[in-house]
């Protein structure tokens, strides 16, 4: 590039060498004297503000490109950042002013102007600037599309909101009639075990006294005796079948002597029914709470629930029923040895549900613990309710 400098002095060549340098670079640079004077112009910078280097030399770069503001308002020339470099003598690199071409016309500038030193004299100033027009044009593209991305956004937010609220909405709407329907459910079942036990309760007895005045009869006549007492049998079958379908329609001692001896019970009936080794514990600062008609109920039938499912699906040899107190909350926990399962992230089959339901009904947190081959372990939690 520089094979024929050696026929040049040093001198020569050094100024030849910034020469190309400057007429090489992508940027507009120019020089200016301590009147703010051009003293130097390289072709990108000349052809940037629509001049020849010729036209733009001698003259006054603040007065020709830095006059005004974007809004065309007159700069004056103290308030001129770029003559700043040698008035101060410090250096300054600015994003946010204009340049003015010869055709009057303006464009974003980019630009940096640093003191020309003589030794500790400033002498002038140099400056570099670049057209960001195509930048500036770039960054408001940017900010119209992130202002419309931005209300997109918003839009989507907002419509989700209201999804959301009308879900929430739906939901407790399902769960108020959840609740309901098993309220209803439960006068059902009263009303439907008052009318098993007065009236086939009733006539089961009645038959059985006939029947046993009949037998005092007929002592001298075996073959009808035998019928007799196989009718009185079959008569027993029917009353106890009337008293366990009235348990489990409504048991009676839930309603006269409360919650936990009807859990008492219900742990004696399925041991008697299937064989299961149950235990209750209860200390006696849990025994004395009582919880209410309705939460009661719900305790009961998850609790029963729990005891179905361990019958029909555990496998398992013992099952135990534990009452405790932790703070002011109560915590029921069945707890049995059978072959667990995989419990799911979400309740999927319908006493499942229903358990989650009835416990969110009376303001109760239902968990559940297993895994195949260690048994599982059913917790509800009553925040709240002990003195």
């Amino acid at each position: 590039m520089f094979a024929d400098l050696h026929q040049l002095s040093h001198h020569a060549a050094w100024r030849r060498q910034l020469e190309m340098l400057l007429e090489s670079a992508g940027e507009g640079i120019y020089g200016i004297d301590l009147r703010g004077r051009c003293i130097f112009i390289n072709r990108a910078g000349a052809e940037m503000l629509g001049y020849s280097a010729d036209e733009v030399l001698g003259r006054n770069m603040h007065y020709l490109i830095h006059h005004s503001h974007a809004d065309a308002a007159l700069m004056p020339v103290h308030d001129c950042r770029i003559f700043k470099a040698f008035k101060e003598g410090q250096g300054c690199r600015v994003e946010d002013e204009v340049l003015w071409r010869r055709d009057g016309s303006a464009f974003p500038a980019e630009y940096a102007s640093y003191p020309i030193r003589d030794g500790e004299t400033v002498v002038g100033a140099v400056v570099t600037f670049t057209d960001i027009t195509e930048r500036k044009r770039t960054q408001a593209a940017l900010q119209v599309a992130h202002a419309e991305l931005e209300r997109r956004v918003a839009e989507r937010t907002a419509e989700l909101s209201t999804a959301n609220l009308q879900l929430r909405q739906a939901r407790d709407g399902l769960r108020r009639l959840s609740a309901h329907m098993n309220s209803v459910r439960e006068e059902e079942r009263a009303h439907i075990a008052r009318d098993i036990h007065d009236d086939l309760g009733a006539s089961l007895t009645a038959m059985q006294l006939e029947l046993n005045w009949l037998r005092q009869r007929l002592d001298q006549q075996p073959e009808m005796l035998a019928h007799i007492d196989a009718a009185l049998e079959i008569g027993a079958t029917a009353m106890g079948a009337v008293r366990r379908i009235l348990n489990d329609l409504r048991p009676g001692v839930l309603d006269h002597l409360g919650l936990w001896a009807a859990l008492e019970c219900l742990l004696q009936d399925v041991q008697a029914r299937g064989g299961l080794r149950c235990s209750f514990v209860c200390p006696p600062a849990v025994e004395r709470c009582r919880l209410g008609r309705e939460a009661e109920i719900a305790v009961y039938r998850i609790v029963q629930e729990v005891l179905t499912n361990v019958q029909r699906h555990a496998g398992a040899g013992r099952v135990a029923l534990l009452a405790r107190a932790l703070d002011r909350d109560l915590v029921i926990a069945v707890e049995d040895d059978g072959c667990g399962m995989r419990v799911p992230a979400q309740p999927t089959s319908f006493g499942l549900l229903g358990m989650h339901e009835r416990a969110r009904a009376i303001g109760g947190e239902l968990s559940i613990d297993s895994e195949p081959g260690r048994g599982t372990v059913v917790s509800l939690r009553l925040p709240g309710v002990l003195a």
